[in-house]
């Protein structure tokens, strides 16, 4: 049943993607023809991996590669973990990683493997196939897979970033090419930019043209680029540059200032400079997606307006958060704290999620999200100072956050030491929601 099965999906899939999965499944049958000979020496290989496993274990697993938040934040936390002996063998040990099919940025592949072991994919999945067979009949090879974060998806419930440093970085001509690179832009030496990140589905959606997938459980994440004008101007008037990122873009950033740069849509965007601007910029504004993973393990502070509100990133005292305003359906009434959580939209991953609670998202103002960045500016240069009433308000939001992720009930940690802080100003306008 289960090989009926396996063919009426391969038809299926054949139906809706055409002539492009019959070309992608016909390659997939070569390559596994020429594999077989991998897989006949992988089965000595296994047993000698099984039999050394008391003194010395082999353990493998597969890289998210495809996306790139992923692709920064799991194994830089996985890294930090190690590095911190968390969940790791008692014995000694080795991790040797594969990468998936599509590599989403070849730079960053580049530079994990200076710090990782990285091998073939053709080489590992057969030792990953042999030893799963084994399994059927002697368990104990349960061991050589594993899973990345122990089940802790991407969050820093140790505060690990704070303790160790970022396990990549560039060497001297990846420096200087990235510095070469900002001169070409017209970016002084040592001046002061901003990544501006603002998720829209186009990126996703280039995958529908094959119908291998629909996206649009995401789209409660997207933002509208046109509503970070202002802040983006803001910024340009306080001495930054002001690079908007992204791969594939749904539309132009429309400003007239110098300052202002639609890297996504520029000739000199490159899979090198998406990295080396993420990782060098003064701090990255974001509506949490993407690239501001990168900006994350390489410690730079950022200003999210994050969406669900309960996964927000609080393990960095440098980030700044504001959120989506929350308002049900029926009676446009804006929910408090207390009733996002109660609505069951506040660790929501998907856009259904929200409309089968009768809730809708309302974006930000363009005069909230150039509040952010004031306070962010001002925070980082030494300038901001809280009032007794700005600390109230944050006290009272965490009190009532902290109490509100409690009573999820969740098997598995969501925050650990919550270091962040939100927007000031955010708070001061909208009290009744701190409820």
């Amino acid at each position: 049943m289960n090989i009926l099965q396996s063919f009426d999906e391969h038809i299926q899939q054949i139906k809706r993607g055409g002539f492009f999965v019959i070309l992608k499944k016909f390659r997939s049958l070569i390559f596994l023809i020429f594999q077989l000979p991998i897989y006949l020496i992988s089965i000595p290989a296994v047993i000698l991996i099984r039999l050394i496993n008391p003194w010395f274990l082999i353990r493998w697993q597969e890289l998210s590669s495809s996306r790139i938040g992923h692709f920064s934040n799991n194994i830089e936390l996985y890294c930090c973990q190690r590095d911190a002996g968390i969940y790791c063998p008692s014995q000694k040990f080795v991790d040797v990683f594969y990468l998936r099919k599509y590599v989403c940025n070849k730079q960053l592949e580049k530079m994990w493997r200076r710090s990782l072991i990285i091998l073939p994919r053709w080489l590992i999945i057969p030792l990953l196939m042999v030893n799963r067979f084994f399994n059927k009949f002697i368990s104990a090879g349960n061991v050589h897979e594993f899973k990345l974060l122990n089940n802790e998806d991407d969050r820093d419930v140790h505060n690990l970033f704070k303790k160790f440093q970022s396990h990549i970085g560039f060497n001297k001509e990846e420096e200087l090419k990235g510095k070469e690179i900002l001169k070409k832009f017209g970016i002084p030496h040592n001046a002061k930019f901003v990544c501006l990140n603002v998720r829209d589905s186009v990126y996703l959606d280039r995958y529908k043209e094959y119908n291998l997938r629909d996206w649009s459980y995401h789209n409660f994440r997207d933002g509208d680029i046109d509503r970070y004008v202002l802040a983006a101007e803001e910024l340009a008037k306080r001495g930054y540059y002001v690079f908007r990122m992204g791969v594939k873009v749904l539309k132009p950033l429309k400003s007239s200032d110098p300052k202002i740069i639609d890297y996504a849509n520029s000739h000199m965007r490159s899979a090198f400079m998406d990295i080396y601007l993420a990782a060098k910029c003064s701090f990255c504004l974001s509506t949490a997606a993407g690239i501001d993973g990168v900006s994350h393990i390489f410690r730079r502070p950022i200003a999210y307006i994050f969406m669900p509100l309960g996964y927000l990133v609080g393990n960095n005292e440098n980030n700044l958060i504001i959120t989506k305003h929350h308002k049900h359906k029926k009676n446009k009434r804006e929910l408090t704290v207390s009733e996002i959580f109660s609505s069951n939209v506040a660790v929501a991953k998907s856009t259904d999620v929200y409309e089968l609670n009768d809730v809708e998202l309302e974006e930000n103002s363009p005069e909230e999200i150039k509040d952010l960045v004031i306070e962010m500016d001002e925070r980082l240069n030494g300038r901001w100072k809280d009032t007794k009433e700005d600390l109230l308000l944050q006290k009272r939001f965490w009190s009532i956050f902290e109490d509100r992720i409690k009573r999820l009930n969740y098997k598995k940690p969501l925050h650990g030491k919550i270091k962040a802080r939100f927007g000031a100003k955010f708070l001061r306008e909208n009290q009744n929601w701190i409820r």
